[in-house]
């Protein structure tokens, strides 16, 4: 079984970035990414923490990316 790559809000946000996604928004801890073909999602930033694999994999499923596609982007 292969593993989900570990990373933080930053990295997420930078990464989606690379696939066409700005930030829209920041309320709080919570920043909201919108695509120009209306996909869009919210990533949680909390200083060193890495975002989980179950949230992870919803916010690929919310910007419908795979993790190979998240992989290659990184």
């Amino acid at each position: 079984m292969k593993r989900n790559p570990r990373v933080t809000g930053p990295d997420l946000i930078r990464t989606l970035a690379k696939a066409g996604f700005a930030v829209i928004r920041i309320r709080g801890s919570h920043h909201f990414l919108r695509h120009d073909d209306g996909r869009g999602t919210v990533v949680p930033v909390h200083s060193g923490e890495t975002i989980g694999p179950g949230l992870l994999h919803s916010i690929l499923r919310d910007c419908q990316l795979s993790v190979q596609d998240l992989k290659r982007l990184l």
